[in-house]
């Protein structure tokens, strides 16, 4: 029978290449450590590193490790939810975001709710939209935002907000002193980062741009660090340029007149559900522009 203490000892010994390092991180000796090994690869009835110093996996290995690393992070999680329940026993708030939200209406919604509530606990996580989703479906979240409107079982889901696709560059961006609406070919003209959000709009010139983009990112803070250096461009909505309002211009483009939607998801099977329902009125009054 696999044990999480098993796949917890070989991923530390598989994470550092040595029975040593691993006994002195996990507090246990070098013979506890190989005797978990031992129980585990004699119940895979396969070897998971090529040698006796651990410091080279089997293909097998390969394929173990990482499938424990991600269950080790979420039994972690459920630890830590749990705990986190136990020791909020007045209120316990988990919030799933987009980081675009992260910088609009949502820091003043969670201030004037603790406010409120002064024995609340809350816990935010930034993610992109399908891991907001993953969140909900899992409970690691009673509250997410998330782009798109999302149909999750046990989950709620209205319209928090819209905002308009266009170009993001820098400030000093040639494109941003331009005296007319750019166009699509002026955005093209330069190198141009995908992104996620973008490939989403029905535009078959952005299809194009995008399959042909030598440089595409996934991640929002690295999207807006690119493009203030004033080399690339890339298509977002307007509420990602907010972030540093200085140092990033957002402009609309001729042409592209789609918005994407922002949604709200509130958990059924929440443990505060008053809490839950006061917090969700209170984004949906919020100023998101």
């Amino acid at each position: 029978m696999i044990k999480i203490d098993m796949l917890r000892c070989f991923s530390t010994v598989a994470q550092l290449g040595s029975l040593m390092e691993a006994s002195t991180r996990l507090g246990r000796t070098p013979s506890a450590l190989s005797m978990s090994l031992k129980q585990l690869e004699g119940h895979l009835g396969a070897r998971l590193f090529e040698t006796e110093r651990k410091n080279k996996l089997t293909p097998l290995g390969h394929e173990v490790f990482r499938i424990a690393q991600a269950q080790l992070r979420q039994f972690d999680d459920t630890v830590a939810s749990i705990e986190n329940a136990a020791n909020a026993p007045r209120g316990l708030i988990k919030i799933a975001s987009i980081p675009s939200a992260s910088g609009l209406a949502l820091p003043q919604a969670i201030s004037t709710m603790m406010d409120r509530h002064p024995h609340l606990k809350v816990e935010l996580r930034d993610m992109d939209s399908a891991m907001v989703a993953e969140a909900m479906l899992h409970g690691k979240a009673d509250i997410g935002i998330a782009s798109g409107s999302q149909s999750l079982n046990g989950v709620d889901c209205v319209t928090l907000f819209e905002d308009a696709f266009g170009l993001l560059c820098g400030a000093e961006h040639p494109l941003a002193e331009l005296s007319r609406a750019p166009t699509l070919v002026d955005v093209f003209s330069y190198p141009f980062l995908s992104n996620n959000l973008c490939v989403q709009l029905d535009l078959n010139e952005l299809k194009t741009a995008s399959e042909g983009a030598h440089l595409t990112v996934h991640n929002t803070h690295s999207l807006i660090a690119m493009t203030r250096t004033n080399t690339w461009v890339t298509i977002l909505p307007q509420s990602v340029s907010r972030a540093l309002p200085g140092e990033l211009v957002f402009r609309p483009i001729e042409g592209i007149n789609q918005r994407r939607t922002v949604s709200l998801l509130t958990s059924q099977r929440a443990g505060f559900p008053r809490l839950l329902d006061a917090f969700s009125s209170l984004l949906l009054q919020s100023d998101w522009r």
